[in-house]
């Protein structure tokens, strides 16, 4: 059973740091694409940054240079360091993850992961 469970959320300033992390478990995929995506109240979903199986990585423009997305594979966890935090970066957090073999190609942010996690907030103050 594939399970998704992210922790590191928490309240910042704006101009502060976080770091999110997503432990994986139950995976039997060859290959694993892994993602990020946020979601505020009253906004549409929105994908932040993804990594596929060969290890290419994207982000929302939105994003671009101060998000990093990491993968540990020896412990099975997917991180997004999160650096300059603005208010709009408020939102609850998600990690998605699927087998590559199973999703449309190439990769995008939004292409549809099926397993998800729970989430975990972020609030950034001004």
């Amino acid at each position: 059973q594939v399970q998704l469970v992210e922790s590191g959320g928490g309240s910042v300033q704006a101009g502060g740091s976080l770091r999110l992390s997503c432990a994986a478990s139950g995976f039997t995929f060859s290959t694993i694409c892994m993602g990020w995506f946020r979601q505020a109240p009253g906004k549409e979903r929105e994908g932040v940054a993804a990594i596929d199986g060969n290890g290419v990585t994207m982000y929302a423009d939105s994003v671009q240079g101060r998000f990093t997305i990491s993968q540990d594979n020896a412990k099975n966890t997917l991180y997004l360091q999160m650096n300059a935090l603005k208010p709009e970066d408020t939102a609850m957090y998600y990690c998605a993850a699927d087998d590559c073999y199973s999703v449309s190609w190439p990769l995008t942010l939004d292409t549809h992961l099926e397993y998800r996690g729970q989430g975990t907030q972020v609030t950034v103050s001004s």
